[in-house]
């Protein structure tokens, strides 16, 4: 609990890092814009939803109180198109994608928001609030439509920095000529045949795009909160309609900090289904653990853009086995000395120092505008290279330790154990299973990667063994290097030969035999 914490946050409304001062001391109220369910979420989905469940985790770390909403996009142009597509009901369609986003969720050890709302539950806030709109005089109907007139907006434009008459008319809906200014928004969206509708003052219809969650933020979190967060590609026109229409309809509407992360890009292009160019979810944890996934999402500020890279994502998994390793071979050296548990024992000045640092570290870095990386590529590293060597120390039984030099390395690693362990937690990355089985599907992935089954590997042991026997060290060197190559490492430990996932290792280009 550390409530006295000033933690900063990066403001798109004011361009800079502010201190979170909440609307109610002790209490965040945070929307995050969610998915538009129509496939199967993509990286770039796993970007934001890592990201805020960061930010989620760490205001619960500082002791605040949060209540965290997520929306559905349920019902949609492109939900019905593609629905029309494949001859199904829009919202049975999007309502299967939404339960596959919360798989793909879970997979990725994201928190469960407080509330999770759904546009087609809330219809009724819609519509009160489009009508609130129209008795301000910011909207207007035509033929059953209804339009946000952006000319009532003096301060239109002031998150993305755009003028209005630079603005194009937006995004999901063609031009519109009967409409006042091309920049003009739909509100609501007169029925058309074979489409989903609701009833309305207006007329059968249903909701434009930006109007849900003004709606359903004010709903759960009233017109004034805290944080509304969301991709960087939302400012405009998303986030920026939203500021207006929920102004017009309530004018103490006010949303403290507007956070944004950055695109994943491939091949430095940002992904999107639009383009063409974009990986689900599904795909990447087909050959890589999830938290694989999230450490390499993790691995750049939230605010950067991302490049999507095959070796980064290796480098990732590699680091979450190193770190799962190291779990378990503590958790397995301390349980050789269940009898020190409540003794009156001290810990090492140098695990004081390391717990101390990694404690400074974390508290700082997070608290500036979580920098994870930062905590990944330093104190937590220097945390986990400390507890391998307390564990070779006591490994060492040829060295003659003191009673109470042993007692106190067995203190640190329990002490510093449950630092790294709350790191993780607050990072996302300590699975509730055990950390045998976490390696053990580390090592299930590393095999598809390889197009291998451990029976394989173990069989090319038996035969490098072999080979070494009758001192052909050749072949033994070449059934390695082909391995290592596949992302499989063989390590010679004691008597045995143990095998573990590696970025694979690009083998040299062997030098063509001579003619004679």
């Amino acid at each position: 609990m550390a409530e006295t914490t000033e933690l900063r946050v990066y403001n798109t409304m004011t361009q800079q890092k502010e201190i979170l001062h909440p609307v109610v001391d002790g209490k965040v109220s945070m929307y995050v814009c969610g998915v538009t369910a129509y496939d199967l979420s993509h990286l770039g989905h796993a970007r934001a939803a890592v990201s805020f469940d960061v930010l989620y985790r760490y205001l619960q770390h500082l002791g605040y109180e949060v209540t965290y909403v997520r929306n559905f996009t349920d019902v949609d142009d492109k939900i019905i198109r593609r629905a029309n597509e494949l001859g199904e009901n829009p919202l049975t369609l999007s309502s299967h994608f939404c339960q596959e986003y919360l798989d793909d969720m879970t997979d990725l050890h994201c928190l469960t928001p407080t509330h999770q709302p759904r546009v087609s539950d809330h219809m009724d806030q819609i519509k009160d609030m489009i009508t609130q709109i129209i008795n301000n005089d910011c909207a207007y109907t035509i033929d059953g439509d209804v339009y946000f007139a952006v000319d009532k907006s003096p301060n239109y434009g002031r998150l993305s920095g755009r003028k209005l008459e630079d603005n194009r008319a937006g995004e999901r809906v063609a031009v519109d000529s009967r409409k006042r200014n091309p920049a003009d928004f739909a509100l609501w969206k007169a029925a058309k045949p074979g489409e989903p509708s609701w009833d309305s003052p207006w007329g059968p219809g249903r909701p434009g795009w930006h109007i849900e969650c003004s709606a359903m933020s004010a709903h759960y979190l009233t017109f004034k909160f805290d944080i509304h967060g969301g991709g960087i590609d939302l400012i405009f026109p998303h986030h920026e309609n939203e500021i207006a229409q929920s102004f017009a309809a309530c004018q103490e509407s006010n949303v403290s900090y507007w956070m944004h992360n950055g695109h994943v890009t491939n091949n430095n292009e940002k992904m999107s289904k639009s383009l063409g160019n974009f990986f689900t979810i599904r795909q990447i944890t087909d050959l890589y653990h999830p938290l694989a996934l999230r450490y390499f999402l993790l691995g750049t500020h939230y605010r950067s853009p991302v490049n999507y890279s095959i070796a980064q994502l290796e480098i990732a998994s590699e680091a979450v086995f190193y770190i799962y390793q190291t779990l378990r071979d503590c958790e397995d050296t301390l349980s050789l000395f269940q009898e020190v548990n409540g003794r009156n024992v001290c810990i090492t000045p140098a695990a004081q120092d390391c717990i101390r640092t990694l404690q400074t570290d974390f508290q700082t870095k997070m608290s500036d505008d979580l920098s994870t990386p930062h905590i990944l590529n330093a104190s937590l590293q220097e945390a986990l290279r400390f507890i391998n060597s307390c564990l070779n120390m006591l490994k060492k039984k040829q060295q003659k330790q003191q009673k109470q030099q042993q007692l106190s390395a067995v203190e640190s690693l329990t002490e510093l154990g449950k630092e790294v362990k709350g790191v993780l937690s607050v990072l996302g990355l300590l699975s509730t299973l055990a950390y045998s089985e976490v390696l053990q599907q580390l090592k299930g992935k590393a095999l598809k990667r390889a197009g291998m089954i451990e029976d394989d590997v173990l069989h090319l042991i038996e035969e490098r063994a072999l080979a070494r026997k009758n001192k052909d060290f050749s072949k033994g060197d070449q059934i390695r290097a082909d391995l290592a190559s596949k992302g499989i490492a063989l390590m010679d430990v004691a008597k045995e030969t143990i095998w573990r996932p590696c970025v694979p290792v690009q083998q040299e280009p062997q030098a063509p035999a001579s003619s004679t």
